[in-house]
């Protein structure tokens, strides 16, 4: 225990983060006291959120507040108890029904967090010697669902295939015998480089060489598509998923995920996925928020519009100031400056001028994609868009970042 103790605190990783907080750059774990929408106050100084996936500002409306206290009062607080026993509440099985409805599958399961929703349904739908297609820049909850999965059943056949790169897909795909699994995995909306998975070409390769496609919509429910519904809907095609997922910390504005797919799948996973068997339930308020969330997603289209023209306009304007915004084509904009000191003076450059994002260092990103990762909520107004704009390109001209 002791070795294992000093090891801890001999890391490299620890030892850079009490080097960055003695000198004043040091950007996680940092306390708010108070959150308004697309503002936030720390240290009684009041800032502008551009770090948050809270894409459509429902985390602070009134009408998710109220169902999130109703649920409280009528359920309690929490399940007390995985879903596999006595933690499935009504409130689940109707949200249950109606995710399955907006993504257009038959069935759909809830999970505590995203994170669960990917390491329990990966991890359980795999099996040894299965063929597994990743885009090497997929979200790392689907790397794990993947570890997870080769822990337990033992070898796994992974394959990285370029980033949002087809022709890398295929040449993968193409070296794999046709009568053997393969499932490609891949984000819709990539979360550090904002782009947008080119998934009609995935579908066309999955038919073409025997692979279900598993669709991870964290970042694109709320964000992409006309009304909102993600990236089958941005492309105006249907069911190119087998298996979509999704996440409610974002445009649902609660904690927990869900997989949806076939019914047939989706009792599969709730018979296999540990992360779900092995876990309390989603709590009655964080269910009710996003049962909330999802009625309002489906009734004011509007928000999802307003965001994608923030969107547009947060993208077009750093990239007219000189940034490097690489293939950002969302309401993620990454400012890639791929030098790890820069970054955090940059950082914190934007922090003293009140503006809140978020850094990105290696070993989440390569060395020479080190970033600040921006992101808008339909609720910015054009003066607090048009700020981080006037204060990015001030502090970006001083660090010679522009």
């Amino acid at each position: 225990m002791a070795d294992i103790i000093q090891r801890a605190k001999k890391d490299n990783l620890v030892k850079e983060a009490k080097r960055a907080r003695l000198a004043g750059f040091y950007p996680y774990f940092i306390p708010f006291k108070e959150i308004h929408g697309s503002t936030v106050t720390h240290k009684g100084k009041k800032i502008i959120m551009a770090g948050s996936n809270n894409y459509l500002g429902l985390a602070a409306d009134p009408r998710v507040k109220e169902a999130a206290i109703k649920a409280i009062e009528n359920y309690g607080t929490t399940c007390s108890g995985s879903p596999f026993l006595n933690g499935t509440l009504t409130l689940h099985e109707e949200l249950g029904k109606k995710l399955a409805r907006f993504v257009g599958k038959e069935a759909a399961l809830t999970f505590t967090t995203g994170y669960l929703s990917n390491l329990g349904a990966i991890s359980s739908l795999l099996k040894s010697g299965d063929h597994i297609f990743t885009d090497r820049y997929n979200h790392a909850s689907i790397m794990d669902g993947i570890f997870l999965a080769q822990g337990l059943k033992g070898s796994l056949k992974i394959h990285r295939y370029k980033h949002n790169d087809p022709l890398s897909l295929e040449k993968a795909l193409s070296s794999v015998p046709k009568n053997e699994p393969k499932i490609i995995l891949t984000d819709g909306v990539f979360s550090m480089e904002g782009d947008i998975t080119k998934l009609p070409e995935i579908k066309k390769l999955a038919n073409k060489y025997s692979a279900c496609v598993y669709l991870d919509e964290a970042h694109a429910i709320g964000v992409v598509g006309k009304t909102g519904k993600g990236t089958e809907e941005h492309y105006g095609v249907k069911k190119h998923a087998d298996i979509v997922m999704g996440t409610f910390s974002k445009s649902f504005a609660s904690i927990g995920g869900f997989v949806a797919s076939d019914k047939d799948v989706i009792d599969y996973i709730k018979h296999h996925a540990r992360p779900l068997i092995f876990t309390a339930s989603m709590s009655p308020a964080h269910t009710a928020a996003v049962l909330k969330s999802l009625e309002i997603i489906e009734k004011e289209p509007q928000r999802t519009a307003r965001l994608q023209q923030i969107a547009d306009k947060m993208i077009n304007g750093f990239a007219s100031l000189g940034f490097n915004i690489d293939v950002a084509e969302t309401a993620i904009v990454p400012l890639i400056t791929g030098k790890q000191t820069t970054t955090l003076k940059f950082w914190r450059a934007l922090f003293d001028n009140g503006v809140y994002t978020n850094v990105v260092l290696p070993p989440a990103v390569a060395p020479d994609r080190t970033m600040i990762r921006t992101s808008y909520m339909s609720i910015h107004t054009d003066e607090e868009l048009d700020k981080i704009l006037d204060v990015a390109a001030t502090q970006g001209r001083k660090l010679k970042i522009i």
